[in-house]
């Protein structure tokens, strides 16, 4: 089952508004979402993007063919220590039905990877993507939490130590965090044994110049749900600004009635607010 590798990440997003461990209740969302997915597309899954055991993309296609093909790479959270790509493919069940390729990245998450590694990681798979799937016409990111945070640090990549540059259309930057200097004394650390050093230089807001040269055509979503934490709230709103004031295309999203999970769980829906919106972009809608 795809839910077995579900586990404890829900409640750590109460980091920073009370520091303690909480359970995490596991995502039936996401997982009954996924397998639904896999109902529902053409799937291939545990495609290599690397060397590594955890490099790896599982690939949602559309039963129906088209030159306008529209690719959505999501990358999953789980503060960077839980989650996998086995339960996000869910937001793939309204996106196929409009002939939207879906891929899920797959990156070795803490204690077995750090943080530069996962930011590498997630910067390979992109240009993976783009040599496996060069007849695209659009491609877009979606990350969720620690997903979102490794979004926005693909969006600031110089790609100049790589093989392509990729032409990013979109981004849907869910309930991310873009500051890692707060999570340093956090119980979060501990399995990612972050140093300042490595905190800043894989933090997304100390970073916007170099987005700004890689990433200056893409339209940016900063979606925050309106009973995230304090912290999150704060740290989106506050990315947003500092994108806006950088003359980057930006909106900021507060998705009404949701929290940490919900905001992303309700992508597998077709009539709600953030997948007409991603719709919308691509010309889907």
């Amino acid at each position: 089952m795809i839910c077995n590798t579900f586990v404890n990440s829900r409640q750590i997003y109460i980091w920073f508004l009370c520091i303690c461990n909480h359970d995490v209740i596991p995502n039936a969302v996401c997982c009954s979402g996924t397998e639904r997915a896999r109902s529902l597309a053409q799937t291939l899954l545990n495609v290599p993007y690397g060397e590594g055991d955890g490099e790896k993309l599982d690939v949602y296609i559309p039963h129906t063919n088209s030159l306008d093909v529209h690719l959505v790479v999501y990358i999953h959270g789980g503060y960077w220590q839980f989650l996998s790509k086995e339960e996000s493919g869910f937001m793939a069940v309204p996106l196929v039905d409009k002939g939207v390729v879906v891929v899920a990245v797959g990156y070795d998450i803490a204690p077995k990877g750090n943080m530069d590694l996962m930011v590498s990681q997630v910067r390979r798979s992109i240009v993976s993507v783009i040599q496996q799937y060069s007849h695209i016409s659009g491609l877009y990111l979606c990350g969720h939490s620690a997903g979102a945070h490794l979004a926005a640090m693909v969006l600031s990549t110089d790609w100049s130590q790589y093989s392509i540059t990729p032409q990013i259309k979109g981004a849907f930057l869910v309930s991310g965090i873009y500051d890692l200097l707060p999570i340093l004394s956090t119980y979060v650390n501990e399995p990612l044994k972050m140093t300042e050093e490595v905190a800043v230089r894989n933090s997304p807001s100390k970073l916007v110049p170099q987005l700004k040269l890689s990433s200056s055509s893409c339209q940016i979503v900063v979606a925050v749900a309106e009973n995230d934490s304090p912290e999150f709230r704060k740290q989106s709103e506050e990315y947003y600004k500092t994108l806006e004031a950088s003359g980057l295309n930006v909106t900021m999203e507060d998705v009404g009635n949701t929290d940490h999970f919900s905001i992303i769980e309700q992508l597998v829906e077709g009539e709600y607010h953030l997948t007409k919106l991603l719709l919308k972009m691509m010309g889907k809608s």
